[in-house]
């Protein structure tokens, strides 16, 4: 190669890893998980039952479409009806639909994200509950976000009561609950008792949680009750 030639080479490198960097610096930042997706009935959402959602993040109705989000950190709890929805830091943008807003409890101060997973995308996992918190339950029903990966043999949650002996039970998730990356204990008709504190394991892992001395009964909003294993 002749000296004017390795030249031009060189130049059109140059090039090349400029316009990168101009791609990587006009390449949208990830979205922070902010919300999670209570319920929806949508063919345009595209977005699923407990999928996370990030602040700024748009989400596209029909106009007889509807989407239930409950924000992690203020609580607010969001039944929107048709049009178009951002998702903000603290509740959501809706132009050309309606939405219905409140609050409910649920244990906000308990969430941590790491450098890494808040830099991960919205539709990845990331830690609702730090190893270093308890987290509060507000309702008697767990909604448990299940560890990924689960072999059969590993299959079995137990819950055992801490602050006072003999309460423990072993629960057997079958295929579906498996697939679904969740489990929750309403559907199971198993409630656990106001006040107490429990050790929940599955898989080698394991998770200390209290429930809410006014811990409501029945199925309740899942962002009041849902427990992540770190």
């Amino acid at each position: 190669m002749t000296s004017k030639s390795l030249a031009a080479a060189l130049a059109a490198l140059a090039l090349l890893a400029a316009q990168g960097d101009i791609a990587a610096a006009r390449a949208p930042a990830p979205l922070l998980p902010i919300a999670i997706v209570e319920d929806v009935k949508s063919a345009t959402a595209d977005v699923e039952f407990m999928d996370y959602v990030g602040s700024g993040q748009v989400i596209k109705l029909g106009p007889r479409d509807v989407l239930v989000l409950s924000y992690l950190k203020s609580c607010a709890h969001e039944t929107i009806t048709g049009g178009t929805v951002t998702v903000g830091l603290d509740k959501s943008d809706v132009r050309d639909g309606q939405v219905v807003r409140g609050k409910v409890p649920c244990d906000g101060g308990t969430i941590r994200l790491s450098a890494a997973q808040a830099n991960a995308s919205a539709a990845s996992a990331f830690r609702l509950q730090s190893a270093e918190t308890e987290p509060t339950l507000f309702a008697r029903t767990p909604v448990i976000q299940l560890p990924k990966g689960l072999a059969p043999a590993d299959r079995t949650l137990t819950l055992v009561r801490t602050d006072r002996p003999g309460e423990r039970r072993a629960l057997r998730l079958d295929e579906a609950a498996a697939a679904a990356g969740f489990y929750d204990l309403a559907k199971q008709n198993v409630s656990l008792a106001r006040g107490a504190t429990y050790e929940a394991g599955i898989g080698g892992r394991k998770l200390t949680f209290h429930v809410d001395a006014k811990a409501r009964s029945g199925a309740a909003p899942v962002v009041s009750r849902l427990l992540r294993f770190p």
